[in-house]
């Protein structure tokens, strides 16, 4: 089971330039390639996470105590670091770690994912919704793809939001899979 689809990042290769929307849906990602994004996530990282929960899945209505909870891993020491790298790798502005190379090249080759696979979409994601029928593309990567479900009143954090459904799904999975 995946959810949001096929989720290797290419970080060999620059994908072309998305359309307006998507790239405003993505402006966390250009503010954490700046020194004032390091800045701001290292001195507003609760707010500046919560923010991005809220954008991520609109629909969901999660707790204080819930966020708090996973909040406190916010305070690790390596939090801001790893966060920053992770986004400047993704978009050509940090280096890898030069012993994985090989390993990042060959995933950037985007290889199958050859076992039986269902793939969730919170239907209220704020990075899009993807169509429901299965694709040339999806074969392409998932040749056994069984199906792709959207999961309506979920947003980016399928698991969190609507657990019954990842539950189900990897369930289905399992069952075909014999």
């Amino acid at each position: 089971m995946l959810i949001g689809g096929y989720s290797i990042q290419n970080t060999i290769t620059p994908s072309r330039p998305s359309g307006p929307e998507a790239a405003r849906r993505l402006w966390y990602q250009w503010y954490f390639n700046t020194e004032a994004g390091r800045a701001g996530l290292e001195q507003n990282r609760r707010a500046l996470c919560e923010l991005l929960w809220r954008e991520w899945s609109p629909t969901w209505t999660f707790t204080p105590e819930m966020y708090a909870q996973t909040a406190a891993s916010f305070e690790n020491p390596d939090f801001v670091d790893c966060v920053i790298h992770s986004y400047r790798h993704r978009n050509f502005n940090a280096a890898g770690e030069p012993r994985f190379i090989d390993v990042e090249r060959k995933l950037a080759e985007r290889p199958p994912i050859t076992v039986p696979v269902i793939t969730l979409h919170g239907g209220d994601d704020a990075f899009g919704r993807p169509a429901v029928e299965i694709s040339a593309a999806d074969r392409a990567v998932m040749p056994q793809l069984i199906e792709k479900r959207i999961i309506e009143g979920a947003g980016h954090f399928v698991p969190h939001e609507k657990p019954e459904p990842v539950a189900a799904a990897i369930i289905d999975v399992l069952a075909r899979s014999k």
